[in-house]
């Protein structure tokens, strides 16, 4: 039997695939956002889609993201399937009225009967020297937030496949997309569609320590874990993949077998989406640790802008090596 067939891609083409697939597939799905028609989206995600499908369906909006999150959330509650494109997880902070308190909540508030089957999607992360308004990660924020599920794709195969997934479901999903992630290449599945949206996954298997990550930390996590095997130390790195709602049960079987767990979060680790696991696993799994469960998270200060600065302030595969060092000693 001949092996499947693979073509070579970026995670910025996966998503621009995925969103082309999808229009093509319901006449009820449409873009909508800043610069994602004529600009080709700020990130090129969307480029060429406005020729191919029209101005009805890859909608330039104005400079508001209150006022196009709250059309998308309006036209969900239509019956259309909207993907509304907010450019950076900073300015969501504009929209936040309407997420929290429309999208999160209408169908609870009218006892399901109205769904809204919004798509949300938005770059974050930092590592581009585009400073503090442009580079936080404040996922952590929004995965508070009852009546949302928050997707992040670190994989081309969830980037092409969880937007599918996504607007299938009858409620509103957000889906984050780390900026330093849409040059990645690797070879993907010709055949590659939709993909679950329930469970943390398993990127590389180990038995010493489990470095739970996500988005744009998954790399640095795989990477230190690579250091870490040179000295006979192996990592097992678990992928969140979906940050609401989060996956207890893969993170709590890989640290009951691995005894040991950093969390690497480019959030800042007060109130961070790290302590929730590291709550979760001391709640669940306390009397399994050989050592206390350990953060490798973003310093506390706003994103800087001089390179040498930012890549200070953010997790390194370097910080995470050490942290794992560290327990190790300290737990035999």
């Amino acid at each position: 039997m001949s092996a499947p067939a693979k073509v070579q891609s970026s995670y910025r083409e996966a998503i621009r695939e995925s969103i082309r697939e999808a229009l093509l597939a319901d006449e009820r799905v449409f873009l909508m956002g800043e610069d994602v028609g004529a600009y080709g989206g700020c990130f090129g995600v969307s480029k060429g889609l406005l020729d191919e499908f029209g101005p009805e369906r890859i909608c330039d909006t104005p400079l508001s993201e209150s006022a196009f999150v709250g059309a998308g959330i309006g036209a969900a509650i239509g019956g259309m399937r909207p993907i509304v494109e907010v450019m950076t997880v900073n300015f969501c902070l504009l929209a936040l009225d309407q997420i929290m308190n429309n999208a999160a909540t209408i169908t609870h508030m009218s006892g399901g009967q109205f769904p809204i089957p919004v798509v949300i999607r938005m770059t974050t992360g930092a590592g581009r020297q585009v400073a503090a308004q442009h580079s936080h990660s404040l996922e952590g924020w929004l995965a508070h937030i009852p009546g949302l599920k928050l997707l992040f794709p670190a994989t081309l195969a969830d980037a092409r496949g969880m937007l599918p997934a996504a607007l299938a479901d009858p409620n509103p999903v957000l889906i984050f997309e780390h900026a330093s992630l849409y040059n990645m290449e690797e070879e993907l599945a010709a055949d590659a569609g939709a993909v679950e949206i329930q469970r943390a996954a398993i990127r590389r298997a180990g038995t010493d320590v489990s470095l739970v990550a996500y988005g744009g930390t998954l790399g640095k996590a795989i990477e230190a874990a690579d250091e870490l095997a040179e000295s006979g130390i192996e990592a097992e790195v678990i992928d969140l993949r979906v940050l609401r709602p989060l996956d207890d049960a893969t993170v709590i079987e890989s640290v009951s077998r691995t005894r040991r767990a950093v969390i690497v979060d480019e959030g800042w680790r007060s109130g961070s989406l790290a302590a929730e696991v590291s709550a979760r696993i001391m709640e669940q799994a306390f009397y399994e640790l050989d050592a206390p469960v350990e953060r490798v998270c973003s310093a506390e200060v706003p994103i800087p802008y001089a390179a040498q600065l930012e890549q200070a302030a953010l997790p390194q595969a370097s910080t995470v090596v050490a942290a794992v060092r560290r327990m190790v000693g300290a737990g035999g």
